[in-house]
Parts: C-alpha cells; sequence; structure tokens
C-alpha cells in the first residue's frame, strides 16, 4: 500500500514541478521532494517526515496558485496515511 501511495504522491509532485503555472521554487520543493521520496538508502520514514516539513513550508507561500496548493494539501493528506 505504501509503495502505491509514494508512486501517486510523485506524479502529483511530477505534475507541479512541469507546471509553469507554479513558481520556480515551488517547482524545485516539489522537484527535491520526489527524489527524497525516492531515496531507497534513508527510512522510509525519515524520508516522508523530511518532505511533510518541505511540503508544509511550501503550502503556506503567499505566491503558490490555488490550484497547486491544493495539490499540495493532497499529497500531505496522503503521506500522513502512510
Amino acid at each position: 500500500m505504501s509503495n502505491q501511495a509514494i508512486e501517486e504522491v510523485c506524479e502529483i509532485l511530477d505534475y507541479i514541478s512541469d507546471n509553469n503555472t507554479v513558481p520556480r521554487n515551488i517547482r524545485e520543493a516539489a522537484n527535491q521532494s520526489v527524489d527524497l521520496l525516492k531515496d531507497e538508502e534513508q527510512d522510509q520514514s525519515v524520508r516522508i517526515s523530511t518532505v511533510l516539513g518541505k511540503l508544509d513550508e511550501i503550502s503556506n507561500d503567499p505566491n503558490i496558485p490555488v490550484h497547486a496548493r491544493t495539490l499540495i494539501w493532497e499529497v500531505l493528506s496522503k503521506l500522513e496515511a502512510i
């Protein structure tokens, strides 16, 4: 279950990082989050908590478009459920 959820999260984050309407810093954070989630050398709980912190920080960015913020919230809830 958790691997499937992480794959879904990575797809959403890839969509955000490829979307030119999203500010660059938020796209970069989404990209870094995907890299962290796919890093098999770290424990899964450490990876998830690191990504949760990073995404929580960018979800509060006043420049983030509403659609991207909604996707970030979806990602956060999926990661918290793992």
